[in-house]
C-alpha cells in the first residue's frame, strides 16, 4: 500500500492553506491613495493621523481608510478625483512639515493588514509610475578625489615643514620643493601614504607628478555608483515614494523606477541636486595661501575664505528645517570627524567670521549652430556669514535661506550628499491605465495557458490528470505567495516567466505517469506501479529541474532589470513545481488510492 504517515499529511495540508493565506492578499484591487511622511523623518503616530483626517473632514471627504505603515500614514479613497482634492489640501496645510505623495495602495481588510501580509509588488510596467534614467559624472568623482589628495598632501608636506607647492595639472597632481634633498623627502612622506599613486618625474630636478592607477580609478567610480545609489534612496525614502527600484545599470548609469507615483512632486529636482554645503574661515586680510574668493547671495557681501574646509556636506548626519528667532533656518548635526575639527576651529578662532559656502552642479544645454551641447556649471556661493562667538561642536545652526530653500536643503543634508553629479538623460511617466492593461494582458496569457494544459491532462491522464491539475493550481499560488513574501517586484518578463513554468511544472508528473503506464503494462500491480512510476522519476525530474535552475541563476546573476524579473519568476516556479509535482500529488494520490485495491487504475 501507498501511504503517508498521518503528520507528513498534515504538513503538506499546512504548506499548502499557508501558501493561500500568502497569497491572499493579491486578489484585492489597488485605490488611489495618499502618502503623508513627515519632513524631518520622525515616524507618524496616531495623533498626527487623526490631525490629518480631522483636515479632510473639513472638505467633506471621507476616504475608504487610513492607516499607519512603516511610520508613514495612508489615506485611501474611491477613485483619483477625490485623491486630487485630498493632496492638494494636506499639501496647502502642511506645506513646509510633511511630504505628499500620490501613489496606489492595495485595499486590504483589517484582519489581513494587521498580520503583516502585503501583496506582492508590481513592476514599473504593471503598475504605472515615474522612471529616470540617469548619468553619473565620472570625470568630477575623479576631479573631486584629486582634490582631496592635492590638500591633504599640501598639509603633510606643510607638517613635515617642507617649503613646496601642490597644484592640480589635468588629471596629474605636480609637486614642486626647493631642493633635491626635499624632493626625496616629500616622495617618502607621499608614498607611505598612498603607496598605490603613480610617482612620475616632472618638468624638472626639483618636482615630480603623482597620478591614479586605472586600478584606483575604477575604484572611484565603482565608489561613486554604488554611493549615489545609496543617496538616491535616501532620498526617495524621505519623500515618502513607497517601493522605489534604484539600481545600477552599466559603467556610469543609475535607473530609478518609482512604481505608483502618479506625480513627480519635484522628483526631478530632489534626485538630481547635487547641492552641499562646506564650512570655511574668513581670509579678509589675505594673509593665507589658497585663499579664495567666493560670491555671495544677494545680500550677502563677497569674501575671500580659506582653503581649508572645517566641515563638509558628506560629514553631515542629520539636518532639520525650521525656524530661529523668527529667520528659517537649518539645524546641523556632524559626525564625530566633523565635530572635532569644528570644536577645534571655534575654540582658536572665537570673533572671527565663519561662512556657509553652497555649492551646486548642474548641466545646461545650449544650441549652437544647430548642434545641442551641454556643459557643466557648478556655482559656489556664500549664503551666510557669522562671527564665532562661543565653543561648539557638533550642533549649530545655518540661517540665509528662504522657507523652502531650507526644507529642501535639509531634506537633501540629511539623505545625503552624491558623491560625484548626476543628470537625467531619460524621463518615462507610465500611466495606471497603461500598466492595468499590461495586467490584463499577462493574466489572459496565464489563464488560457493554464487552461489548456489543464484540459490536455484531463484528457490523456483522467483522474490522475486531475490530480496533477490540481498541483498546477497550487503552484500557481505558490509562486504569488513567494512573490509576495519577499517583495520581488513582478513585471512584464515575470510574467513571461510565470507562463513558462505553467507549461514546465506539468513535465515532472508526465514522466511519473508516464513510469506507472509502463509498469503496469509489464504486468506491476496498481500500488507496486505507482510506488515504482515515483521513485524511478525522481532523478530524471531532479536533473531536468536542476540545469533549468542553474540557467535562472546564471540569468540572475548576470541580468539586468527585466531578464532579473525572468529569471525570479522561472527559479521560484521550479522549487514549488517540484514540491506539488512530487509530494503534492503523491500525497493526493496515496489518500485517493494508496489504501485500496484496483485492477485497473484511471490514468
Amino acid at each position: 500500500m501507498n501511504r503517508y504517515p498521518s503528520w507528513l499529511n498534515f504538513l503538506v495540508l499546512f504548506i499548502f492553506v499557508l501558501g493561500g493565506v500568502l497569497a491572499l492578499p493579491n486578489i484585492y484591487s489597488s485605490v488611489p491613495s495618499v502618502q503623508v511622511v513627515n519632513a524631518d523623518g520622525s515616524d507618524f503616530d496616531e495623533v498626527q493621523l487623526q490631525e490629518i483626517m480631522e483636515s479632510l473632514g473639513d472638505i467633506k471627504l471621507p476616504p475608504i481608510a487610513s492607516y499607519i505603515e512603516d511610520g508613514r500614514a495612508i489615506v485611501l479613497f474611491e477613485d483619483p478625483v477625490d485623491q486630487a482634492i485630498a493632496g492638494k489640501r494636506l499639501r496647502n496645510r502642511y506645506n513646509e512639515q510633511k511630504s505628499i505623495a500620490y501613489t496606489l495602495t492595495p485595499n486590504l481588510p483589517d484582519w489581513l493588514r494587521n498580520l503583516g501580509i502585503r501583496p506582492m509588488s508590481l513592476g514599473l510596467d504593471l503598475r504605472g509610475g515615474v522612471y529616470f534614467l540617469l548619468e553619473v559624472d565620472m570625470e568630477t568623482a575623479i576631479e573631486t578625489r584629486l582634490t582631496l589628495y592635492q590638500q591633504s598632501f599640501s598639509d603633510l608636506l606643510r607638517e613635515a615643514k617642507l617649503r613646496s607647492r601642490v597644484d592640480l595639472v589635468d588629471s596629474d597632481i605636480l609637486v614642486r620643493v626647493r631642493n633635491q634633498a626635499d624632493l626625496d623627502k616629500a616622495r617618502t612622506i607621499i608614498s607611505e601614504i598612498d603607496p598605490d599613486l603613480l610617482v612620475l618625474d616632472g618638468s624638472d630636478e626639483n618636482s615630480f607628478r603623482l597620478r591614479m592607477t586605472e586600478t584606483q580609478i575604477k575604484a572611484r567610480q565603482d565608489f561613486a555608483i554604488e554611493q549615489n545609489i545609496t543617496t538616491l534612496r535616501n532620498r526617495v525614502n524621505q519623500l515618502g515614494v513607497a517601493e522605489p527600484l534604484v539600481q545600477r545599470q552599466g559603467v556610469d548609469r543609475i535607473v530609478v523606477q518609482l512604481p505608483g507615483v502618479q506625480d513627480p512632486n519635484r522628483l526631478d529636482d530632489i534626485l538630481t541636486a547635487t547641492a552641499t554645503l562646506e564650512f570655511h574661515l574668513a581670509d579678509n586680510g589675505g594673509n593665507f595661501p589658497g585663499s579664495r574668493r567666493y560670491t555671495g547671495r544677494p545680500g550677502v557681501p563677497s569674501q575671500n575664505l580659506r582653503r581649508e574646509i572645517i566641515a563638509s556636506g558628506d560629514q553631515i548626519i542629520d539636518a532639520e528645517s525650521g525656524f530661529s528667532q523668527g529667520q528659517p533656518a537649518v539645524f546641523i548635526t556632524l559626525d564625530a570627524a566633523g565635530g572635532q575639527s569644528m570644536l577645534k576651529t571655534t575654540r582658536d578662532n572665537l570673533n572671527k567670521p565663519m561662512s556657509t559656502v553652497f555649492i551646486e552642479t548642474r548641466r545646461v544645454s545650449e544650441m549652437e549652430n544647430g548642434v545641442v551641447n551641454t556643459r557643466i556649471i557648478k556655482t559656489e556661493e556664500i549664503i551666510s556669514t557669522a562671527t564665532i562667538r562661543g565653543i561648539f561642536k557638533d550642533r549649530f545652526q545655518i540661517t540665509g535661506l528662504t522657507p523652502v530653500e531650507a526644507r529642501e536643503l535639509a531634506l537633501l543634508l540629511r539623505a545625503g550628499a552624491l558623491a560625484a553629479p548626476v543628470f537625467k538623460i531619460e524621463e518615462r511617466t507610465i500611466g495606471p491605465s497603461l500598466g492595468q492593461d499590461n495586467i490584463d494582458r499577462g493574466f489572459s496569457a496565464v489563464t488560457i495557458g493554464f487552461l489548456a494544459v489543464v484540459l490536455f491532462m484531463a484528457f490523456y491522464y483522467r483522474w490522475f490528470g486531475m490530480i496533477a491539475n490540481i498541483a498546477l493550481f497550487s503552484n500557481l499560488i505558490f509562486i504569488v505567495a513567494l512573490l509576495s513574501l519577499l517583495q520581488a517586484s513582478l513585471t512584464l518578463p515575470g510574467i513571461a516567466g510565470i507562463v513558462l513554468t505553467v507549461g514546465m511544472a506539468v513535465d515532472a508528473n508526465v514522466l511519473i505517469f508516464e513510469r506507472i503506464r509502463e509498469e503496469l503494462a509489464a504486468g506491476g500491480t496498481a500500488q507496486n506501479s505507482i510506488s515504482a512510476g515515483y521513485d524511478k522519476a525522481l532523478s530524471s525530474i531532479s536533473d531536468a529541474n536542476i540545469t533549468t535552475l542553474i540557467a535562472a541563476i546564471v540569468l540572475f546573476a548576470f541580468g539586468t532589470g527585466p531578464i532579473k524579473g525572468f529569471a525570479i519568476t522561472l527559479s521560484l516556479g521550479i522549487i514549488t513545481s517540484m514540491f506539488t509535482s512530487i509530494i503534492g500529488t503523491r500525497t493526493i494520490v496515496n489518500l485517493v488510492f494508496g489504501n485500496r485495491r484496483f485492477k485497473k487504475l484511471p490514468i
